[in-house]
């Protein structure tokens, strides 16, 4: 009596295999996958409000850290800056305990009295709002070039006229004004030789500046007391706290934009005033 082998299953094909891996790829190829929701454009007023947000407050920004506008209120600075041209100032040369060198061209505040009540103003109406964040050159500072720094002795004058920083004279014939009077550093008050004073050293932190313009700028040697002022309550000195930073270009007018750097005059001064012992 015989009896049938039961049936075994057949073992698949490669070419079996081949057909099962890809009915799953098939499938998930022909099965629909969800579209991407588009995003909703701003719309215009909504993108203009925001581009506005950014574009003010990098103004903010960079007035506050960077650079900064002003324009010239008066004659003081001549031949290099005319009342009313517009200038740059930037903030970065003085930051990690940078300080203003001699020669330097810097816009400070006001350390006292230094402005009149006009000039201490600045611009007004819709012109000061645009001031505040960088779009409009601010008013009510002072720009003069630093002559003196801490530990400088200033004196005037040479027999040519030259003011001398630590026994040094200056040329400053590349950025003076014609006009300086009886000599580049003259002094107007009663009781004083024009061009025969001295003064310093300079204390800590503090400057000793003059305007390009000697004949017509109320600078540091307006600040120095009388030999008979008793008691003294000017100070002819800026104190370094006060200064925003140092100009670095002209822009307005187009037809006088420039480049400013610091002159090489002081390159020869010495750091010390003669005779002076550590």
């Amino acid at each position: 009596m015989t009896t049938d082998a039961p049936d075994t299953p057949e073992e698949p094909t490669a070419a079996d295999r081949e057909s099962t891996a890809a009915q799953p790829e098939e499938e998930a190829a022909a099965s629909p996958t969800p579209a991407k929701r588009k995003r909703k454009p701003l719309p215009i007023w909504l993108e203009s409000i925001v581009l506005l947000a950014v574009a003010l407050g990098m103004a903010i920004i960079i007035k506050a850290l960077f650079v900064q506008a002003f324009y010239i209120p008066s004659e003081s600075m001549e031949p290099g800056l005319v009342e009313n041209d517009r200038i740059l100032v930037q903030k970065v040369s003085y930051w990690f305990g940078g300080t203003p060198q001699r020669g330097d061209v810097v816009v400070f505040e006001d350390p006292g009295g230094w402005l009149s009540p006009g000039e201490s103003e600045g611009p007004t109406g819709f012109a000061n709002v645009l001031s505040k964040i960088g779009l409009y050159p601010t008013g009510g500072h002072l720009v003069k070039r630093v002559i003196g720094t801490e530990g400088d002795v200033i004196s005037c004058c040479d027999k040519q006229g030259r003011i001398k920083v630590n026994g040094v004279p200056i040329d400053e014939s590349e950025y003076l004004a014609e006009d300086t009077g009886a000599c580049a550093a003259a002094r107007g008050q009663a009781g004083v030789k024009p061009c025969d004073w001295s003064l310093g050293p300079v204390p800590e932190g503090k400057l000793f500046v003059m305007g390009d313009n000697r004949a017509h700028s109320a600078d540091s040697r307006v600040h120095i007391c009388a030999p008979d002022q008793d008691p003294c309550t000017e100070s002819p000195w800026v104190d370094t706290d006060l200064v925003v930073g140092k100009m670095f270009a002209l822009v307005w007018p187009r037809d006088r934009w420039d480049w400013v750097s610091r002159p090489d005059a002081f390159d020869d001064v010495p750091d010390d005033p003669p005779g002076s012992t550590e």
